[in-house]
């Protein structure tokens, strides 16, 4: 059997995901492509406007759709070109029902956007990266911080870690 690298947890060994909370979520397209949205600028108050392309349209009907059956509280968001952000809460009865649903969630999300894409003729092949960066949101500052975060990601899109120029 051949030699495989460990892949590293990104998660918070001591933390219960299945307990609730509140959760930053990010992910991203696969080698940071940017097919999600475009931001254009040019607005006449300063504003990027940003637009979904045909696959970041099917995200966000995936978005809607999973948060709506498992029932969580979708707080804030944003698709940007290559990534996507979730601010969301996952109550207790929630986990009841999904015994992971942060990694349920995002996967389900991936799952459902690709399959609409596929179902519109959208070439969806090998759209996510794998895997997902999660960050538990303990307080409310952080909780404020992560908000205007989203908020403010669109403006300062050349400066975002996941910035790829078009």
């Amino acid at each position: 059997m051949p030699d495989h690298p460990t892949r590293k947890s990104l998660h918070l060994k001591t933390w219960d995901y299945s307990s609730g909370g509140t959760y930053f979520l990010t992910f991203c397209t696969t080698n940071h492509r940017c097919l999600l949205s475009t931001i254009r600028r040019g607005d006449p108050c300063g504003r990027p406007l940003l637009d979904l392309t045909p696959l970041g349209e099917c995200v966000s009907q995936a978005i809607r759709y999973v948060i709506r059956q498992h029932k969580i509280q979708l707080e804030h968001w944003v698709i940007m070109p290559n990534h996507v952000h979730l601010l969301l809460t996952v109550n207790r009865a929630t986990t009841r029902v999904a015994p992971t649903p942060v990694g349920g969630v995002v996967g389900a999300i991936k799952s459902r956007a690709v399959v609409l894409a596929k179902e519109q003729g959208l070439d969806a092949a090998r759209l996510w990266q794998r895997g997902y960066h999660d960050h538990i949101v303990r307080e409310e500052t952080d909780f404020l911080c992560i908000w205007t975060y989203i908020d403010q990601n669109p403006q300062k899109w050349e400066l975002d870690r996941y910035y790829t120029p078009t």
